[in-house]
């Protein structure tokens, strides 16, 4: 796995960005605002989830109008935070936050295929309701904490992140 990251922290790009003085603050930037997108996209579909709001909206609707932004500021974000930990992949690869984030941002997928595929196939029928199925609040509840939790982690990152490590 060593070898991996150390190919990893060795390719030009990362190297670029590392010696870069403003470059690694434009991409930090950037993938903020793309988990902003994120987190603020899917909390409003949660929240309908959940029954906290918008409940005089349909819920196929809410998630029809905001998926292209979430998937679109998602591969934003996976793209921005791809080349962050280029930049320092041997101390992220060992930094207790940002593996949490990792593991939270895959629970948060798991969550979002069961959605998907087995509690929301039916959305379109779930028009008229304002208290959505038990299954389906539970799925946005979890969808929320999970998101939440992914922002706490990720924002520790940058305060308990060893410097750059020299590879020999």
């Amino acid at each position: 796995m060593n070898d991996i990251l150390i190919l990893i922290y060795g390719n030009p790009v990362a190297e670029t960005i590392r010696e870069n003085e403003i470059l690694f603050p434009w991409i930090e930037s950037l993938h903020v605002l793309a988990v902003t997108l994120v987190i603020g996209s899917i909390a409003l579909v949660d929240l309908r989830l959940i029954g906290i709001r918008a409940l005089n909206r349909p819920i196929s609707n809410i998630s029809k109008e905001l998926l292209p932004i979430t998937w679109m500021a998602f591969l934003v974000a996976a793209v921005t935070g791809a080349l962050l930990f280029t930049s320092n992949a041997l101390s992220y690869s060992q930094n207790f936050h940002f593996l949490g984030k990792m593991i939270l941002l895959g629970l948060a997928g798991v969550n979002m295929m069961c959605f998907q595929f087995i509690i929301g196939k039916n959305i379109d029928s779930w028009n008229h309701y304002q208290q959505l199925p038990t299954s389906a609040r539970l799925s946005g509840a979890i969808s929320l904490a999970l998101w939440v939790s992914i922002i706490f982690f990720g924002r520790w990152i940058g305060f308990t992140l060893e410097p750059v490590l020299a590879v020999s």
